[in-house]
């Protein structure tokens, strides 16, 4: 089935006074008080006439123009139409007893007719054709407020007519506008090329060339107080969406191995990042892109490389920065685009846009905020001689813990082996094992010879327990030191220095003490 192109009538051709005529092969347009349709072949109102007088002639029917559309010989439609049975301009529908389609108005009980206009390969339209009806619905467009930023200004010396080139910041579209001198004349102080504006125009359709433009009867720049309350409500509704949530912070890497960078070519912001970061960690790696950091360009230029970097998996953290400047140089980062590409970015994204008192948008989205280029160096990579500090005084206090820990360990072991207990645990067995042992023999003894040498060998007995008696070694000369619990001292190293001890001799004791290293022993005064 061939396409089929629908035309609908603009509602201000409804309210224009009509005069009906019912004359065989006329049909009313739209505006006529009856809104009847009478057929008759190849004779039809456009809707954009404005007097709904019929055609007098077959074949002819008035163009998009209106009023002013010419009679054409019969069989031609009022637009330039081929033939009977082609379309008739934008308004009118030339062929052979073909009725227009009607559909309800937009007010009032009237029908609005919708020429379908059908074209195939063995009848296609004209390329002038196609353009005028193009122009004829742009010219029924009203009078519409755009705002844009100025990217063209042409003003030529003695001509009448001043040519802009208004775009959307936030898309890659411009549109041509044009105005009289003295409407630009009456802004030129305060309008310039980058300037942001509203401009009350018109569309236009240049047929010839096929080109759309604005006639501009108004242009009014766009101040900072707009701007920041526009910002500001730009603010509220991005934060409405939780886009500046503290839990939608991400935190930045220890040490990022490459580090991506936005800013502009030859800018000192790029200058301070890349001296900062690299005199604070020498073996850091950067992926810099360089864009337009002001204008109308930025905002596809940074959003483009933003997303660039954040799919490169090598990447640990995107730093955007710029330096200072006025509220109209830093509105491309606080552009509604660029702040939505940076909350999706599965990157941690740091924001250095301006000074201290700048606050764009993309601070409050970014994962961390830096006051100025150098200190967003500072905030992502760390001072390598700090670290080697931090690292040498942790080595350090974790060295000085554990050689406490053994030292204090050391002396509690010692401690417990020189219990005596601990140090010669088998000493009291074996010497009551000897004491046993000897009191089995002689008792062997005295029941072997009791009855025989009775007095014998008791009076052996008692000289034997005489020699063995410690009381007679003292009478010998010789003597016993015991520690103050009573130990026996068989050792000079057993005795510290100083150390008060026990003598007893065969006639009694007395308190003694160690007054020197070589072990010599002296009673106590």
């Amino acid at each position: 089935m061939p396409p089929i192109v629908r035309v609908a009538a603009p509602p201000e051709d409804r309210a224009a006074p009509a005069r009906t005529r019912e004359r065989r092969g006329r049909l009313d347009g739209p505006g006529g008080p009856t809104g009847r349709a009478v057929p008759r072949a190849g004779l039809l109102h456009g809707p954009g006439c404005s007097t709904g007088r019929a055609a007098r002639r077959a074949g002819r029917s008035h163009g998009p123009g209106g009023s002013t559309g010419r009679a054409r010989p019969a069989g031609r439609a009022g637009t330039g139409g081929r033939g009977a049975g082609r379309a008739a301009g934008a308004g009118g529908a030339g062929g052979h007893g073909r009725r227009p389609l009607l559909r309800p108005a937009v007010s009032g009980g009237a029908y609005a007719p919708r020429m379908a206009l059908t074209t195939s390969a063995e009848a296609p339209l004209p390329v002038g054709q196609v353009s005028r009806l193009i122009g004829g619905w742009i010219d029924r467009l009203g009078a519409v407020w755009v705002e844009g930023q100025i990217t063209q200004l042409s003003r030529r010396p003695g001509a009448g007519v001043v040519f802009l080139t208004l775009r959307d910041p936030s898309h890659d579209i411009s549109v041509s506008v044009t105005c009289y001198r003295q409407v630009f004349d009456a802004v030129a102080d305060v309008v310039s090329e980058g300037a942001r504006v509203v401009v009350h125009a018109k569309p236009e359709w240049y047929a010839p060339r096929g080109q759309l433009s604005l006639r501009a009867a108004e242009i009014r720049p766009v101040g900072i107080g707009e701007l920041l309350a526009r910002l500001e409500q730009l603010k509220r509704s991005l934060a409405a969406e939780g886009l500046f949530a503290v839990e939608r912070k991400r935190p930045l890497p220890f040490l990022p191995q490459l580090i991506g960078l936005v800013c502009g070519r030859a800018s000192a912001a790029e200058r301070d990042v890349l001296e900062v970061a690299r005199r604070r960690w020498p073996a850091v790696r950067f992926e810099v892109r360089n864009v337009a950091v002001q204008g109308v360009h930025a905002v596809p230029q940074v959003v483009r490389a933003v997303r660039e970097l954040d799919r490169m998996d090598d990447v640990d953290v995107i730093v955007v920065a710029r330096g200072g400047g006025s509220v109209e140089d830093l509105l491309p980062f606080s552009d509604e685009q660029l702040v939505r590409a940076v909350a999706e970015c599965r990157t941690p994204v740091v924001s250095a846009i301006g000074h201290e008192p700048d606050a764009p948008l993309l601070d409050l989205v970014a994962d961390l905020r830096a006051a100025t280029p150098t200190d967003a160096a500072k905030k992502v990579v760390p001072d390598v001689r700090e670290e080697l500090e931090r690292v040498r005084s942790l080595r350090d206090r974790a060295l000085r813990c554990v050689r406490g820990l053994l030292e204090r360990e050391e002396r509690g072991l010692a401690h417990a082996l020189a219990r005596p207990v601990m140090e010669h645990p088998q000493r009291m067995v074996e010497e009551r094992q000897a004491q046993v042992d000897a009191l089995v023999a002689r008792g062997r003894r005295v029941l072997g010879h009791l009855l025989d040498r009775a007095d014998s060998e008791l009076a052996h007995t008692h000289a034997r327990v005489v020699a063995l008696s410690p009381a007679a070694t003292l009478e010998r000369g010789y003597a016993v030191l015991q520690r103050a619990d009573g130990a026996v001292v068989r050792s000079p190293d057993e005795v510290a220095e100083d150390e008060e001890l026990r003598a007893r001799v065969a006639g009694g004791a007395f308190a003694v003490r160690r007054v020197d290293g070589g072990g010599a022993v002296v009673p106590r005064p």
